[in-house]
């Protein structure tokens, strides 16, 4: 510890609160009522608010406060020897929880504790308090990831019943704001977003003259044979700007010309971006549809000649030719994304790659492009799938070899043994955090109520067992777990190197039941 650390007053106390806009019952008023009443009891002074309102806990991105004061406690600028937090939530809900951990260690290597004033344990690095601890980090990532799941469900039956959700119009198109009754209640400008709850979003047909616009494009392109680059070309020529005001390319028609919501679909799940990763292209298998919602621009047999006729430009191409195509857009560009693919003059659309080779990544991959995307968990989890049933079938002529009768549940997956003691065997995937450190995740299978788990952990390379935890159903609570390499004694005492004391068990169970 510093000089000037050791002269800070011991009772000094920064306070820290966080409201993402959907938790309006973790007001940071109502954090601050409990963080005061917390210090008068212990004794602090609070001499510093931070304050991250309307921010989400998934990243620390966009969190200037929680930046700041762990910058003033690095620096040693900070005057306060300890942080006041409502509950571990609001310090955040990394979906890595090694990420929460890592911010509290910077700030107790400073000399600067964390207070978590709302939880029931005390944050004094007990055995118990790290265990609890490490149990709500990763219970306030899964509750954003649950979220995210209800969110998304929500938002796919608004979209079946002819709701836009997010995005702009586009061009020709308008976006109206309409009541719980249905009734219209105004045109939505560009960036503008529905005030109340219960309004909805539907789209309909723009001016005039943008309509016009967008049924001469689909009329050029299939009636008179033109291509994108020569109807962009005419509409710049004109003057004509796309709805953000910008010149039209080749890529910009493309997409009105491929786009369902020109014959009145409501098309979701294009894209995803869950829990602030990396977008997602999904294919068209999953994306959310429901057809004739709104009113179309096209009729849907012009829009069907359209397809056609893009699609048709790639078939008369071999798949050679293809990839011989899709390798020069990567020798120009050093990378490839639909977008560009889409913006190539003389070069099949991306739909038309994914039409062909199944998806634009199996494309990627026959011109050995790697998109940056880790992909051999795909390979290993198939890997694992095999080892547990040959470690499942393993356990069976163990416990059959020691005279015990087991019946393995084809349903449940669950080992029923002498008819009594019910067992799940899980393996668990090893993966590497940012930081270089190991975690696995054990998924408990709480809704089966097995009287053990059997939790197999794989070494670094996920085809070797490294070791086991037998873990007893009544003192495990929650569904998941997600343990490091050394997890205190409470619970790294159901760890085992091998599976003889589970074993020893069942022979005992069934010498027992002999008896």
């Amino acid at each position: 510890m510093s000089h000037k650390e050791s002269e800070r007053p011991s009772n000094r106390s920064a306070a820290y609160v966080r409201m993402s806009t959907e938790h309006q019952q973790y007001s940071t008023s109502n954090q601050m009522d409990v963080i005061r009443e917390y210090a008068k009891r212990r004794g602090f002074e609070i001499v510093k608010e931070y304050s991250d309102a309307g921010k989400s806990g998934l990243s620390i991105l966009g969190r200037d406060s929680l930046a700041q004061m762990l910058k003033d406690v690095q620096a040693g600028t900070a005057e306060f020897t300890s942080i006041l937090v409502y509950d571990v939530s609001r310090w955040g809900r990394f979906q890595d929880a090694d990420e929460s951990a890592y911010y509290e260690y910077i700030c107790r290597q400073s000399g600067v504790s964390v207070h978590y004033c709302a939880e029931q344990f005390e944050n004094d690095g007990s055995p118990v308090s790290t265990i609890v601890k490490g149990v709500k980090r990763a219970m306030a990532g899964e509750y954003s990831r649950e979220l995210s799941t209800k969110v998304f469900q929500g938002a796919c039956r608004l979209i079946q019943l002819g709701y836009k959700q997010g995005g702009s119009a586009g061009f020709g198109l308008r976006r109206m704001l309409i009541d719980q009754s249905g009734l219209a209640k105004a045109t939505l400008k560009m960036g503008e977003q529905k005030s109340l709850q219960t309004d909805r979003v539907v789209l309909v047909p723009g001016p005039d003259e943008e309509v016009r616009i967008v049924r001469w494009i689909y009329d050029a392109f299939v009636g008179e044979g033109k291509v994108e680059s020569e109807i962009a070309a005419a509409l710049n020529g004109q003057g004509v700007l796309t709805d953000f005001g910008r010149a039209w390319t080749r890529g910009t028609v493309h997409q009105l010309l491929t786009n369902e919501k020109y014959i009145g679909n409501n098309v979701y799940h294009r894209t995803s971006f869950k829990l602030k990763k990396k977008h997602v292209n999904n294919p068209p298998e999953k994306w959310i549809r429901a057809e004739r919602a709104f009113v179309g621009l096209i009729a849907a047999e012009v829009f069907t000649r359209a397809q056609e006729i893009i699609l048709a430009r790639s078939q008369r191409l071999t798949d050679d030719e293809m990839l011989e195509k899709l390798r020069g857009v990567l020798g120009t560009h050093k990378s490839l994304s639909g977008i560009l693919i889409d913006e190539t003059e003389n070069m099949p659309s991306s739909a038309a790659f994914r039409h062909r080779f199944g998806s634009l990544v199996s494309a990627y991959r026959l011109i050995h492009y790697d998109p940056e995307i880790d992909y051999s968990f795909i390979e290993i989890n198939r890997k694992l799938r095999r080892q547990h049933s040959e470690i499942v079938h393993s356990v069976i002529q163990q416990i059959e070899a020691l005279g015990a009768e087991v019946r393995r549940d084809a349903d449940t997956d669950l080992l029923h043994l002498n008819g009594d003691l019910r067992v799940s065997l899980v393996l668990c995937r090893h993966v590497t955090t940012g930081t270089g450190a190991s975690r696995w995740a054990i998924r408990l299978d709480a809704g089966l109520k097995p009287d053990i788990t059997i939790a197999v952990r794989m070494d670094t390379t996920n085809e070797a067992v490294r070791d086991y935890y037998l873990l007893p159903g009544v003192d495990m609570t929650w569904e998941n777990l997600r343990v490091a390499e050394d997890n205190g004694i409470y619970l790294d005492a159901y760890r085992f190197e091998k599976l003889d004391f589970f074993y020893n068990m069942t022979e005992r169970i069934n010498l027992e039941e002999a008896a």
